[in-house]
């Protein structure tokens, strides 16, 4: 089938976790988040699911600055579950959030459960939906790395294989659905939700001005950095990226992730900040305004690539590979976390920048029209109405 174009609580200890949230009427569908891009991508097919929907956040991102602020600037409210899982390991993390998002599940009943692409709280959420016989919809589905090494891989294709719906964001992500055997009744192209949030929640052009001035920054002078990933910010790379940041020539705008910000201090690489700009992390909608002013990027983050491509801003992206290929040869340039990589990539686009951000503005983005959170709620509303493959009845205990 196509279609075309009272926040958690910082848990006790490993394996202890707190749950809020009062038993409600079977709601249609159930949605399950749990970090930051999630509530981003998941905001427009909550809100037109509007009482529909009842939300469950596992708490994976359990500071404010990463989760709170985002549910208010999206317009979530407070979800309906809430549960403490962040700051656990992975395996714990996903343990818990499953157990949990399994009996509330198996209690209330929804019509389907709904997750987004590939964090412990969607691998969570598609195998309590599992578990308790509940259709499963996986909204970013398809998108590959091909690169083991990365859970994320893991846990999407997880989800993928469990969906009894997968709302794939591009032609790339459906092929890669197809070539590994999902049928083609179960995979709807929907475009990315990232288009419209993204334009929907652009500051003014004043109100960009006015936090330029702020930090006292130059449109179009700037260079925006975030890191994140384990694998850049929790071993000897998180120096390399600093000291390749601090190398460029233009400033460097780095707003600062809780994972990174512990990591910084764990390592004693707390000068290597003083030559950046470092920032808490930021509302959204601010921090896209930075996205949309600065001459480049340059991040681990699979957001920044989709919002780069949205705005036609150029992204050096630090990853030994991408499950967003639709952006390479476009906004992105791929590069590793090595000495002179970073540094290299950034210098080759800021050296004929005035041409690049010219191409840039006529290249189409590759997900979609803005239309992707009406045709994912088309296409759940098809699922509850049976027009859809149903699930298959959970194994037997």
């Amino acid at each position: 089938m196509r279609i075309q174009p009272s926040l958690p609580s910082e848990p006790d200890g490993i394996g202890h976790f707190t749950t809020e949230g009062a038993a409600v009427p079977a709601p249609d569908v159930a949605v399950v988040f749990g970090t930051r891009p999630e509530i981003v991508k998941l905001a427009g097919i909550v809100r037109r699911l509007g009482s529909r929907s009842w939300t469950l956040h596992t708490g994976q991102h359990y500071d404010d600055a990463l989760a709170g602020t985002f549910l208010s600037d999206l317009g979530f409210g407070r979800p309906s579950v809430t549960l403490g899982i962040g700051g656990l390991s992975r395996g714990a993390q996903i343990g818990a959030a499953t157990a949990a998002l399994a009996e509330r599940l198996a209690a209330e009943r929804p019509g389907a459960v709904v997750v987004q692409g590939d964090t412990n709280s969607t691998l969570a959420g598609a195998l309590a939906a599992n578990a308790a016989g509940v259709p499963l919809v996986h909204v970013e589905a398809g998108l590959r790395s091909f690169d083991r090494s990365m859970p994320e891989e893991h846990n999407r294709r997880l989800a993928d294989h469990l969906a009894d719906l997968c709302l794939a964001p591009s032609e790339t992500a459906v092929g890669n659905l197809l070539a590994e055997g999902i049928p083609a009744e179960r995979v709807v192209l929907t475009g990315n939700t990232v288009v419209e949030v993204t334009t929907d929640l652009m500051p003014s052009s004043r109100q960009r001005a006015a936090h330029l001035d702020r930090h006292g920054l130059v449109a179009e002078n700037y260079i925006l950095a975030t890191f994140h990933r384990p694998e850049n910010v929790d071993g000897p790379t998180l120096e390399i990226i600093l000291d390749e940041l601090a190398s460029l020539p233009l400033p460097v705008v780095l707003p600062l992730h809780p994972r990174t910000r512990a990591q910084v201090a764990r390592r004693g690489l707390e000068d290597r900040l003083r030559a950046l700009r470092v920032l808490e992390p930021l509302p959204y909608p601010t921090f896209l305004g930075l996205v949309a002013d600065a001459a480049l990027l340059v991040s681990d983050s699979g957001g920044i690539q989709e919002e780069a491509s949205v705005l036609g801003r150029p992204v050096v992206v630090v990853r030994n590979a991408t499950e967003r290929p639709e952006v390479l040869g476009g906004v992105a340039t791929l590069v590793r976390a090595e000495p002179g990589a970073i540094g290299g990539g950034a210098r080759a686009i800021l050296d004929d920048l005035d041409a690049t951000l010219a191409r840039l503005a006529k290249l189409p983005c590759p997900y979609g029209d803005g239309t992707a959170s009406k045709r994912s709620v088309e296409a759940i509303e098809l699922l509850l109405e049976g027009r859809l493959p149903a699930p298959a009845a959970p194994a037997a205990r």
